[in-house]
């Protein structure tokens, strides 16, 4: 792969632009997108289901299934019709086949092999965590492989070397809690509600981080894994102590104590793993990405150690299907094709095929 290939200006060494026709489905967003070569965003259309989850504290599957279901196609046609195009102009379509909700992966594709067959279009399964990664090629056209990118989202906290596109070494993940699981309980908890990460975030800004002093656990033997359970716990017990007591919650420094404990977390394991593995370039990819204090402390620590620093917007930090749109071109030059037989994988492992 050359470099006009490698940032995204051909495909396969022809002069011929590839616009992906994206669709992502694995949680509670419908989305769809079409992207040019891999870094140029023509639309990104998202129909949310956060208010209709927030009566329920969180996401509940099976009605984010019947309403990805009432709402894909109208998503789909209007990001092609946001983008002046038309299926016949496609070159492939690409879709998040896992991991995520079962049920909400399955409208996707079933989607997606759908209009592909229609179309006689190529079809390209994309890991959802790399559509995360792949979201800072969108604003970002320096970036390109070889880099350290910290994922961390609800379900997934993951450092990762990547190699190349589509390439991949996962060098630390979390052994209990993703990071983002840990905001939206804590923010129930205290009653901040549901999207818990957002709404941490913002209360931390009135609080003191240092109010409170809560635990950071190392893995003992794997410098750069995760572990977020026991700093829940602890602040779990302080809420209940305090109700116990009758003692008021400080709900504004709790928060920016416990969003302090998790960020200190991130940042030092990220920034050490680019430093020990010789990287000069880290960026940040999933839903928690777009913290305020992350990003903030991320960039103080990278230009501390001379490291460039990446991140997305925050509408491709949650989920969106641009970022699909972005990892499908990467592995459609790289001839990922996908089978009428593609399939759901909730559990899918970032890597497998």
């Amino acid at each position: 792969m050359d470099a006009k290939e490698r940032n995204g200006s051909v495909s396969n060494g022809e002069d011929r632009d590839v616009f992906i026709l994206a669709i992502e489905s694995s949680c509670d967003e419908t989305a769809a997108s079409v992207v040019r070569n891999g870094r140029e965003v023509l639309s990104n259309v998202i129909s949310s289901q956060i208010a209709l989850h927030t009566q329920f504290g969180g996401v509940v599957p099976e009605i984010a299934s019947r309403k990805h279901i009432e709402k894909i196609n109208q998503v789909i046609t209007q990001a092609l019709e946001d983008a002046g195009m038309t299926l016949d102009e496609i070159t492939a379509i690409g879709v998040t086949y896992g991991p995520g909700l079962v049920g909400a992966l399955l409208v996707g594709v079933a989607e997606a092999k759908a209009i592909a067959y229609a179309a006689k279009k190529p079809l390209v399964g994309v890991h959802h965590i790399e559509g995360h990664i792949a979201a800072n090629y969108i604003e970002n056209p320096d970036l390109e492989p070889p880099f350290v990118c910290l994922v961390v989202s609800g379900g997934h906290t993951h450092l990762v070397i990547v190699k190349d596109y589509g390439v991949f070494e996962i060098i630390g993940r979390t052994r209990d809690d993703a990071a983002g699981e840990a905001f939206d309980k804590v923010a129930r908890a205290v009653g901040l509600g549901y999207p818990g990460g957002p709404k941490v975030d913002l209360a931390a800004r009135d609080g003191n981080p240092h109010a409170m002093e809560f635990p950071r656990a190392k893995v003992v033997g794997s410098p750069y894994d995760f572990s977020f359970s026991g700093l829940k716990s602890a602040v779990l017990n302080d809420i209940n102590k305090a109700k116990m007591t009758g003692r008021e919650i400080p709900v504004a420094d709790l928060a920016a104590s416990f969003q302090n404990a998790v960020v200190e977390a991130l940042v030092s394991r990220a920034v050490s793993a680019a430093k020990e593995y010789g990287y000069d370039r880290l960026a940040i990819a999933g839903g928690v990405a777009s913290n305020s204090a992350l990003r903030r402390e991320m960039k103080q620590a990278c230009e501390k150690e001379g490291i460039r620093f990446y991140y997305p917007s925050p509408v491709f930090c949650t989920d969106n299907a641009a970022m699909i749109g972005a990892a499908a071109y990467y592995e459609y030059i790289r001839g990922t094709r996908h089978g009428w037989d593609l399939n759901a994988v909730p559990n899918l492992k970032l890597g497998e095929r």
